[in-house]
């Protein structure tokens, strides 16, 4: 029995490696050919390389259930055209000690997704986001390409590149709020850094030009260093730039933390958090129903038609899961029903058609 499970689980894993190493080849490919076109003086094809190269376990991450799933539905077809499944319930062995030995494979994919998710890949993207910005902002006040807008406390800033950890800040833009909600006053700084000093954390801006906006008159300064007190640590600030379906899922759960104390919709990084937080669970429901199907529908497919069967698995998948985080938003209901929806639906199928299975 163990050999069996060895031979099932070899195959299954196999079929997953061959798979994700085809299609993240093929997006390694288009997403390099679509960096070279950014190119310009400041951004060059060796810093498009760095930055694809960075990103690739991101790539992985978000493949990964895709990949269980086309390498289940694979690995299976193979050993039904081979007739081994037939051979393997004659000789007693049930279909849900089959599919136990094709969720080991499928646990170790869940296993390497929580670990690209949280420790390897955010950071990996933070670095390439960082230096990519760094290298394209220049010496612009405002880069509209790069960057970000927050609202912390009373000011509107914009932040052209973070540099990787956080620590230092390039083109830094304030706009300050009055009491009547209008500008009093708005500053540029060329660089900023983070200051520690026993329990009074600052950051220290370099090069600040400002401009304060008074009732028929405007008034500029020009000061060679200013403290800037705010409530923006370096984890924080190192993960601005960073989308976030790209974060790490304690770096999205403390910026909606943070969005929640600003009075800011934090909806979208909630979203973002339970997507990745359940993620090995629709990996697990994805598998469930590549399994239910080559036991059912798919016994007696083509390879070529069980391919396509997986392609328009994911495609269905990725279409509600899309339908359903704006649809969140736009309605107000929870982002954790909103993610859960298309997992239980594919479980749901998957454990329909198995107990069709005799």
């Amino acid at each position: 029995m163990r050999k069996i499970d060895s031979h099932i689980r070899s195959t299954v894993l196999l079929s997953m490696l061959v798979v994700i190493s085809l299609i993240v080849t093929v997006d390694l490919v288009f997403t390099l050919s679509e960096e070279m076109s950014s190119t310009d003086e400041n951004y060059s094809a060796l810093n498009a390389l760095a930055f694809v190269l960075f990103t690739t376990p991101t790539s992985i991450y978000e493949l990964l259930p895709f990949t269980a799933l086309g390498g289940a539905l694979i690995g299976l077809g193979i050993l039904a055209s081979n007739n081994e499944l037939v051979v393997m319930q004659a000789a007693g062995v049930t279909v849900w000690r089959i599919v136990w030995a094709v969720l080991k494979p499928t646990l170790f994919i869940m296993l390497l997704s929580l670990l690209l998710g949280e420790f390897i890949a955010p950071p990996l993207e933070q670095i390439a986001q960082s230096n990519k910005a760094v290298q394209k902002s220049g010496n612009a006040s405002i880069s509209s390409a790069q960057g970000s807008w927050r609202k912390v406390g009373d000011e509107y800033i914009h932040i052209n590149a973070i540099a990787p950890g956080g620590q230092s800040l390039f083109g830094i833009t304030r706009y300050r709020l009055g009491l009547n909600r209008s500008i009093v006053s708005s500053s540029f700084a060329e660089s900023a850094e983070y200051i520690e000093q026993n329990e009074e954390n600052y950051w220290l801006l370099q090069n600040v030009s400002e401009s304060l906006i008074q009732p028929g008159a405007i008034t500029a300064a020009q000061n060679p260093q200013e403290i800037w007190r705010v409530d923006l640590s370096p984890e924080l600030l190192a993960v601005l730039l960073v989308e976030p379906d790209r974060q790490s899922i304690s770096g999205l759960y403390r910026f909606a933390r943070f969005f929640e104390a600003e009075g800011l919709d934090p909806a979208t990084y909630y979203l973002a958090f339970w997507k990745k937080l359940l993620q090995p669970i629709a990996t697990l429901a994805l598998v469930v129903l590549a399994v239910s199907f080559v036991f059912g529908p798919l016994r007696e497919s083509t390879m070529g038609f069980r391919v396509f069967v997986s392609m328009g698995i994911a495609l269905a998948f990725t279409i509600t899961q899309r339908m359903m985080e704006p649809a969140s938003l736009l309605y107000g209901f929870s982002p954790l029903i909103a993610v859960l929806i298309p997992i239980m639906f594919c479980a749901a199928l998957g454990l329909y058609f198995m107990r069709r299975v005799r």
